[in-house]
């Protein structure tokens, strides 16, 4: 079984979106506009594009209270690498 870490910075997170959950109140977007922009309808999406955004240290925390301000839970703040 491989480690899904596996070649992965030690401390790097990533941050995901889960669309299917959200309601596009643009909390996050507000909370990080570094790395999520908001789309025509309020819709948060990745600066970079897709899904996921690695989070760089220095907005860590940044993050981790955009995911919890978000009212629908549809933000994960997770280590890069981990399942979900």
């Amino acid at each position: 079984m491989t480690d899904v870490t596996e070649g992965v910075a030690e401390g790097v997170t990533e941050l995901r979106i889960d669309f299917a959950a959200c309601d596009g109140h643009g909390a996050c977007t507000g909370l990080l506009p570094e790395l999520l922009v908001a789309d025509d309808w309020g819709f948060p999406r990745v600066r970079s594009g897709g899904r996921r955004a690695l989070v760089p240290p220095e907005l860590a925390r940044a993050a981790r209270e955009a995911q919890r301000c978000c009212p629908v839970l549809a933000l994960r703040v997770a280590p890069r690498g981990a399942g979900g």
